[in-house]
């Protein structure tokens, strides 16, 4: 999310830098053009009024001396002065009329920039806030996944503790309470242990006979002596 912001305002960065190219390149160009119109318009007026009066005076003066003269045409002098200045003229006002689609060319491509500019931008700006409150919101988010983490973490080390200590304690309780099942030496020792353990019962219980057996007859004999 953080990168894809940081591309956005890269977009918009290298968005901001065309649009002041563009805007900084139509500015210089409606001076130049609108300078250009102006001289042209000038220059227009000025050879419009001269040529204007000076036809009116040739008019004038070409009617006064042809009433004199009772000559109804104009002198040849004045009829070229007038088509070299009607030509002047025309050739002027189609440069005007270059100048003026020209600028309006510049002033509608400026619009449209301008206007395409300002869509792209509002466009970003939005995107850059809802992404902004994304990175908010995913933010507060990990901050609670990474403390519930530690919570699950802490509280499983104290379970495998508890774990560990149930069976350490269970195999001690094991060795203790369950019957190991005997070896086959075992068996035949315990079994061995056990004859030897009642030899030696019945070697003293004969011992013990044997004794008392001597001593009854001993008891006899001196019963009978003493008769």
């Amino acid at each position: 999310m953080q990168s894809e912001l940081a591309a956005l305002m890269k977009q918009q960065a290298e968005i901001d830098k065309i649009r002041q190219e563009q805007h900084a390149d139509y500015t210089k160009a409606k001076s130049d053009l609108n300078v250009g119109l102006s001289g042209v318009r000038k220059a227009l007026e000025v050879l419009r009024e001269y040529y204007g009066s000076a036809e009116a005076a040739m008019l004038q003066s070409s009617s006064n001396f042809a009433e004199a003269m009772k000559q109804p045409t104009m002198p040849e002098s004045h009829e070229k002065a007038t088509g070299a200045g009607t030509s002047v003229i025309g050739i002027l006002e189609v440069v005007e009329s270059d100048f003026a689609k020209s600028l309006a060319a510049e002033e509608r491509a400026e619009d449209d920039a301008a206007a395409e500019y300002d869509t792209i931008s509002q466009e970003n700006r939005v995107t850059k806030t809802l992404k902004e409150q994304d990175v908010k919101y995913k933010t507060a988010e990990a901050k609670s996944l990474e403390k519930r983490i530690s919570e699950l973490r802490s509280d499983r080390d104290t379970a495998d503790a508890e774990l560990t200590a149930v069976l350490d304690y269970f195999s001690k309780i094991k060795e203790r309470c369950i019957a190991k099942p005997e070896t086959y030496a075992q068996r035949s020792a315990r079994r061995e242990a056990e004859i030897a353990g009642l030899k030696e019962a019945l070697a003293i219980l004969q011992d013990e006979t044997a004794f008392m057996q001597r001593g009854k007859r001993g008891a006899h004999s001196r019963f009978l002596g003493l008769h």
